[in-house]
């Protein structure tokens, strides 16, 4: 397997200080994050969801490319992936970010529904919208040698592999691939790791790893537990890592799967819990 993290988890370094540590800590690639940040949120201090001191965006990806690419070599990384946001319908910010990825050698830029699942519109309403405005989201990608992400992800209409699926099917796999993403899916769309993966197949284009667990909160007025989902380590959450690798290894998967994990504690060292736990697992198979 191919190990990579996401730069999200390191806001206050540079490119070249982010990709060192990871080469210390023996990763095989790095997620990179590419978002626009408000001039507002400038004026913060650097965090995981502000701004960060990398500060690439969609309009500086593109001259920035190169510079990614050497830096990730010298340092014995390959660009896993990019960690983008723009939704389905901004295809201005999709194609800035397609002419970045092919400069910087990215296989993939993130891209997301129209709309998030709240409710107020009916599913089959969104799901049409996101089909449509993903086919024209790949005709914009299609003069550039990259693919399209969708993330599985509270909140949406992809919350689980089959969703996601239902999605990314009415396209080709060469072109649009999905994120498996089980630390979001314990919470909000589980569905068998063996079921899903296959289902999957070749769509399966990254993966995002993380630990969550529930945990009690009290009880609503007629005694209904509320639960909430901090973070843990991956060996202390409730997916099975070691199914996953399992199954992956099972199916030949041949991409990345990138260490997510936000809890606050210092980042090196959950960094190298993470990636020492997975290879740990994978070393058992």
């Amino acid at each position: 397997m191919r190990y990579s993290a996401t730069s999200v988890m390191l806001p206050q370094l540079t490119i070249e200080e982010q990709a060192a540590l990871l080469q210390k800590l023996g990763f095989d690639g790095i997620e990179w994050r590419v978002r626009r940040v408000s001039a507002e949120t400038r004026k913060q201090p650097f965090s995981e969801w502000g701004a960060h001191k990398n500060d690439l965006t969609p309009e500086n990806f593109a001259a920035n490319g190169e510079r990614m690419k050497k830096v990730a070599a010298d340092h014995g990384l390959a660009i896993a992936g990019i960690a983008s946001n723009p939704d389905a319908t901004d295809l201005e910010h999709v194609k800035l970010l397609a002419e970045g990825a092919q400069a910087s050698g990215a296989p993939f830029i993130r891209v997301g529904c129209p709309r998030r699942f709240d409710a107020s519109v009916p599913y089959l309403e969104l799901y049409d919208e996101a089909v449509a405005a993903f086919g024209k989201v790949l005709d914009v990608v299609a003069p550039y040698q990259v693919k399209v992400a969708l993330e599985i992800h509270g909140g949406t209409i992809h919350t689980s592999a089959s969703l996601a699926h239902r999605i990314v099917s009415h396209f080709c796999p060469d072109r649009i691939c999905v994120i498996y993403d089980p630390q979001n899916m314990v919470m909000d769309g589980f569905e068998t790791t063996e079921i899903g993966l296959e289902l999957l197949g070749k769509y399966v284009g990254h993966i995002h790893a993380g630990g969550h667990r529930p945990e009690a909160k009290g009880k609503d007025e007629v005694g209904t537990v509320q639960w909430e989902w901090p973070g843990v380590s991956m060996a202390e959450g409730v997916y099975s890592y070691p199914r996953m690798l399992k199954k992956l290894k099972a199916l030949g998967y041949a991409h990345f799967i990138s260490i997510e994990d936000f809890r606050d504690l210092p980042v090196e060292a959950k960094l190298k819990e993470g990636i020492d736990y997975l290879r740990a697992v994978e070393a058992k198979l």
